[in-house]
């Protein structure tokens, strides 16, 4: 790896996957607040998604819907109240 390329945050991060419950350690300049311990005992800034390759739908080849927001929902109750 060529020396100084990197930001002066870079450094071990793990990604905890909210759909899946995967956990990734990998190099990041992300900034979080939260921390946890990994399998090799020491303890990381933990940054938490919705989606990383463990639950997105092109890496699992398992179709599902990934709604955090509510979406899915507010437009069903739309739909139906247009149809009455």
């Amino acid at each position: 790896m060529k020396k100084d390329i990197h930001p002066e945050n870079y450094r071990p991060v793990i990604f905890h996957d909210n759909s899946s419950g995967e956990r990734f350690l990998i190099g990041s300049t992300i900034e979080t607040e939260a921390t946890d311990k990994w399998t090799d005992g020491n303890e990381y800034p933990l940054a938490k998604v919705d989606v990383t390759s463990a639950s997105h739908p092109f890496y699992t080849g398992q179709e599902k819907v990934m709604d955090t927001a509510g979406r899915v929902d507010r437009f069903k109750q739309r739909a139906a109240k247009a149809r009455k």
